[in-house]
């Protein structure tokens, strides 16, 4: 099981870009040193740093049919992964 789940690819994300800068969604339990090495490991970078935070799930409703539907949205953990000056992420080289 990978710690990186997706690249983040939004407009406030990709402005960090120039910055050296690159965010990932990745696993709940993951810390910042699997985080780091996994980025390494996939990319052939050197991480500088890697700051992570939680995005907390919230709750939504919907009529359908005239009933209420309610629901979750779930809990995501990102993280801003600082390269050395110089490197760049390739994050469309997959597609």
């Amino acid at each position: 099981m990978s710690v990186l789940k997706r690249p983040i690819v939004t407009e406030k994300m990709t402005g960090l870009n120039k910055q050296g800068k690159y965010a990932f969604e990745v696993e709940l339990k993951a810390n910042k040193l699997e985080i780091g090495k996994a980025i390494e490991k996939m990319y052939g970078v050197n991480v500088e740093a890697v700051n992570t935070f939680r995005v907390y799930g919230k709750k939504r409703s919907k009529n359908i049919n005239g009933r209420v539907v309610s629901g979750k949205t779930p809990t995501t953990k990102k993280a801003i992964v600082t390269v050395a000056e110089g490197e760049v992420i390739d994050i469309y080289a997959d597609l």
